[in-house]
């Protein structure tokens, strides 16, 4: 089973998105890019995965354009303006979806503040997409 995951960046929520189904199955082949991709991943985002034992420090943010004429099973979002920006694939796309998250690269505070919001976002990345794992991916995975 082939995945994309898209957003803007491809430097926190995606990668995140990313490392989680990786994990949850070594069979699903899953890539993340965006649509204005940073030029590498957010420290802050490696450091929280890195606490519950999934390494994204390898990921690289990609540009979206480099997937477009792919076939994939599933093409999801995980932000408001990659949902709405999300160009127009020319492969085939069994599902498109969006399974939006609060950007936590864009709060500002304290560094415990900072870390808090990662973490929160982090959590919600897990356990949405483990309940999208097992009521969508798992049962079509042979």
């Amino acid at each position: 089973m082939k995945i994309l995951i898209i957003c803007t960046g491809n430097s926190c929520r995606s990668q995140m998105a990313q490392g989680f189904l990786q994990s949850f199955d070594e069979r699903l082949s899953v890539f993340s890019a965006g649509t204005k991709p940073e030029s590498d991943v957010n420290p802050m985002a490696a450091k929280v995965m890195d606490e519950i034992g999934i390494d994204i420090t390898r990921h690289r943010p990609e540009t979206v354009s480099l997937y477009v004429g792919q076939e994939w099973d599933y093409v999801i979002t995980v932000c408001s303006d990659a949902d709405v920006n999300c160009p127009v694939f020319t492969g085939v796309v069994r599902h498109r979806l969006h399974i939006g998250f609060d950007d936590p690269s864009k709060v500002s505070g304290t560094p415990e503040a900072v870390l808090y919001e990662f973490r929160r976002v982090r959590d919600e990345i897990k356990a949405r997409f483990y309940d999208f794992y097992v009521k969508e991916l798992s049962p079509r995975i042979r």
